[in-house]
C-alpha cells in the first residue's frame, strides 16, 4: 500500500484541507466529511498504521491517546452525558475502508444495536 495516496496522510500533511479540531504530537481529530451521526469525529494517529492488526507494544501510549482524545472531544461536544460510541473497523469484513487506524466517534443521537 502507498500511504502517500491515503487521504489521511494528505489530511496531515495539509495536501487536503479538513476541519481539523484537535491536534497534538501523537492524533489528531477532524470532522467526518460523510457523517453517520451529528457528530462524527475520526481520530487518527499522525504516524501511519494501516490496521488495528498491525498495532503492537511500542503502540499502547498512542491508542491510550485515542481513546482519552475521544472522552475529551465527547465533553466538548457535549454528548457525554447521553453517550457516544467509539468504533475501530479492521479490515474488509470490519468495515474498514480506508486502510490507515482510525476510530469513529459518534454521537448527538440515539444509537442502534445493530451495527452489522
Amino acid at each position: 500500500m502507498n500511504d502517500k495516496k491515503n487521504i489521511f496522510q494528505k489530511i496531515l500533511s495539509k495536501k487536503i484541507n479538513a476541519n481539523i479540531i484537535y491536534q497534538d504530537k501523537l492524533v489528531t481529530a477532524f470532522d467526518d466529511i460523510h457523517p453517520q451521526s451529528p457528530i462524527h469525529i475520526l481520530i487518527i494517529p499522525n504516524t501511519f498504521i494501516s490496521t488495528l492488526n498491525d498495532i503492537n507494544k511500542n503502540h499502547e501510549l498512542l491508542l491510550g491517546r485515542m481513546i482519552l482524545v475521544s472522552s475529551k472531544l465527547a465533553k466538548k461536544k457535549c454528548i457525554s452525558n447521553n453517550g457516544y460510541r467509539i468504533i475501530i473497523n479492521c479490515n474488509t469484513h470490519g468495515c474498514q475502508t480506508i486502510f490507515y487506524l482510525h476510530m469513529h466517534l459518534l454521537g448527538g443521537r440515539q444509537g442502534t444495536k445493530n451495527f452489522f
